[in-house]
């Protein structure tokens, strides 16, 4: 059977994918310059210290690899563009309205703020570890080594967004979200090693051969609620006023607004982890107390699993949640877009009962895409409490969220690139 030439360009994409995503992995695992990682692994930092960002990076901050920071600068970066898109930067607002020429403008700023973070990044990083654990450092530490291995790591970062930017360009899906999602798949093997030997190795008792098949149930009924949650939508239905009635199907009106149940994805979750982690990390790098002074009480705020700690991370969930649909979604340039088009919602009045609507509407449909987000968010934290799993274990989080959405939103561009694109004659 003659395969058609759409699969075989699939295939080559998948190849090409492929290909990119290991050399990504091997550079995950190439140690830093004058690093003695025996030394770095001794001290456990990595489970200590990164948590969950060790997990997002596929362990590359454990390994204290060249490609220790990844993407996630860029990532960072993204963000933080976006929002000052939003009529706080007039002139990243006008680049935005550019079309294309605006949008190589924006993406190379991008890509020089990812820098500057991964070296402030690494640079901090370093100099914390340093300071703390200064045997890991092959010939003594000084201000020279500090700045080659900020160096080294910025080197690595702006190597993960060159395959990032090939992965997009020749490959399958967005470069930037399959490294992501590669780092995150990585750390999935070591996540059942060590359940495995929690609950079976060392404990092998029938209680915790029961623990485990629970917590494996659990990892699968999350990620079911996770594929229907994120394919879940609200459509409004739309009629426009110059379309004649025989546009409409069974009484149905053919065009709609669909709104995700959770239209501001991950990134919610990723900004109220990246803020509470922050001060965490200050207090491992500086080696603070968490039983009197600072310490404690950056500890007792910014510490996911203190109760004050968990109440803030959820708190901040449903603030990003909030704030970032109704920025990629505004309720008044949508009613205003619509009234251009000559469009109306049926039973609404155009301008501003229809600004209004949709922001009722946003506001339901993000309390509900909030929650969500903050019951898998919680999930890894409620599990470790109950059954006291480590931190290389994620049942549930921004892990799962992240490799979820990128798999539908992958199978949905296969789909598409699969489909026959030759257009036959009206006669044949």
């Amino acid at each position: 059977m003659a395969i058609s030439k759409n699969a075989k360009r699939i295939w080559i994409m998948i190849a090409f994918t492929a290909l990119f995503l290991f050399v990504y992995r091997i550079g995950a695992h190439i140690v830093m310059p004058y690093i003695s990682i025996e030394a770095f692994q001794g001290y456990d930092v990595g489970d200590k210290l990164f948590g969950f960002l060790d997990v997002f990076t596929g362990g590359a901050l454990s390994n204290f690899s060249i490609l220790a920071l990844g993407i996630s600068p860029y990532i960072t970066a993204s963000i933080v563009i976006q929002l000052l898109q939003m009529d706080i930067v007039p002139t990243l607002k006008e680049w935005s309205e550019e079309g294309e020429s605006g949008k190589q403008k924006i993406n190379q700023l991008t890509k020089y703020i990812a820098l500057a973070l991964a070296f402030v990044q690494s640079l901090t990083l370093t100099v914390g570890l340093g300071e703390t654990y200064a045997d890991i450092f092959l010939g003594g530490k000084s201000a020279l080594t500090y700045v080659y291995l900020a160096i080294v790591a910025t080197a690595g970062t702006a190597f993960a967004m060159w395959l990032a930017e090939k992965i997009t360009a020749r490959g399958i899906g967005n470069g930037t979200s399959m490294l992501i999602v590669a780092g995150i798949l990585a750390s999935f093997p070591a996540m059942f090693v060590s359940l495995w030997s929690q609950f079976i190795t060392n404990d092998g008792s029938a209680t915790g051969i029961t623990y485990f098949f629970i917590i494996i149930l659990f990892l699968i009924l999350i990620i079911v609620g996770i594929v229907f949650m994120e394919a879940a939508q609200r459509k409004i239905p739309i009629q426009y006023a110059n379309r004649p009635a025989a546009a409409t199907f069974r009484g149905k009106s053919e065009s709609n607004i669909p709104i995700k149940l959770n239209s501001a994805s991950v990134i919610p979750v990723i900004f109220a982890a990246t803020l509470m982690s922050l001060p965490m990390m200050i207090i491992q790098v500086l080696n603070l107390s968490t039983t009197s002074g600072w310490g404690y009480w950056l500890n007792e705020i910014f510490n996911q699993t203190q109760t004050i700690g968990f109440i803030v991370y959820i708190i901040l969930i449903f603030i990003f949640s909030f704030f970032y649909s109704f920025l990629q979604m505004n309720p008044e340039k949508m009613a205003e877009n619509l009234q251009k088009n000559n469009a109306y919602i049926p039973g609404v009045r155009p301008g501003e009962e229809t600004a209004s609507y949709l922001s009722r509407v946003l506001f339901k449909i993000t309390m509900v895409g909030a929650t969500y987000l903050a019951i898998v968010a919680a999930l890894p934290i409620i599990l470790t409490k109950i059954f006291g799993l480590s931190n290389a274990v994620q049942v549930g989080g921004t892990s799962l969220i992240i490799v979820v959405g990128v798999a539908v939103e992958t199978t949905k561009q296969l789909k598409t690139q699969l489909q026959d694109k030759q257009y036959r004659g009206f006669m044949k």
